[in-house]
């Protein structure tokens, strides 16, 4: 569970981002999950596009797909979402606060 400064500290990270994954019209698949999954574990962070053609809102995206991965919702704002998932063994991102 992250506290709420670490949030504010990811919702900065996460403001200079592209998004790294698009979900489109066929939805998520288990391939793209694992993508995802693959992607948080080096880089920690991800920001994803939902497409307006999306079967999904991006608050229904955030919440499958974290729940799928175990990382959490970071935000979601418009079409966007950001995910968190802290790599235990090589953390990348290092709190400034606890």
């Amino acid at each position: 569970m992250i506290t709420t400064k670490q949030r504010a500290e990811l919702k900065s990270i996460a403001m200079k981002m592209k998004p790294s994954f698009q979900i489109g019209k066929g939805g998520m698949n288990d391939a793209q999950t694992a993508q995802i999954d693959d992607y948080l574990r080096v880089h920690e962070i991800i920001k994803v596009k939902v497409l307006d053609n999306s079967l999904y809102t991006a608050r229904e995206a955030a919440e499958e797909l974290a729940e799928a991965i175990g990382a959490e919702v970071v935000q979601v704002i418009g079409s966007n979402l950001v995910l968190y998932k802290r790599n235990e063994e090589e953390p990348v991102i290092r709190f400034k606060s606890k």
